[in-house]
């Protein structure tokens, strides 16, 4: 009995398998996403890559916004409010007075500056990500020459004015235009196969 049950598993699994090779494009494009369950380790980590992208883009928007909304002055007495305990604790703390600095040098044209490259970064990410977790084919080369643009500015900004947040951010950066490059890969060669796998 227990054959018979293994053989009928498999031959409805072989079924179900013609049947997702035969799905018309339109109704493998009208699927949900499912990239977390199909597809194997480095599949997830660039899916959770461009997902954490997603975001950074949402809250640089947000950070944009702010900049245009929030006066100058109003920044610095938020920058010097969160900061002033750690500063009482240890006047030197490198992440206070970095965030004092930089909230201070905030002024006219930094200032819309500022605002103008976070709006554009984080607008343009969000577009990108959105596209690439619909498995929209153009959005791949333009992902990765948009952080490849950014990791030279990073790689350039890094030789007079180094950080680790800077250097763990173009890491993070490195690995997901490889691993966008991987995946725009396995798309050029079989697309449908590659949407069809994370529709299931």
């Amino acid at each position: 009995m227990m054959p018979n049950v293994a053989f009928q598993l498999t031959w409805q699994q072989s079924l179900s398998d013609r049947g997702r090779a035969c799905l018309p494009d339109d109704i493998v494009e009208g699927l949900p996403m499912n990239w977390f369950k199909s597809g194997d380790l480095l599949d997830r980590a660039f899916a959770v890559g461009i997902i954490l992208k997603g975001l950074d883009g949402v809250l640089e928007v947000v950070g944009g916004v702010l900049l245009l909304v929030v006066s100058p002055t109003t920044i610095d007495q938020l920058s010097r409010f969160l900061t002033q305990h750690e500063l009482s604790e240890d006047p030197h703390d490198f992440l206070a007075t970095h965030l004092l600095h930089a909230a201070g040098s905030l002024t006219g044209s930094s200032l819309q500056f500022g605002a103008a490259y976070l709006l554009l970064h984080g607008v343009v990410k969000i577009v990108l990500v959105a596209a690439l977790l619909r498995d929209k084919i153009w959005a791949y080369p333009w992902m990765i020459v948009f952080l490849v643009v950014f990791i030279v500015y990073q790689v350039y900004r890094m030789t007079f004015a180094f950080s680790i947040g800077l250097l763990g951010l173009t890491i993070f950066d490195v690995v997901v235009v490889w691993l966008t490059y991987r995946e725009y890969g396995k798309q050029r060669a079989n697309p449908d196969a590659a949407r069809i796998d994370r529709h299931w």
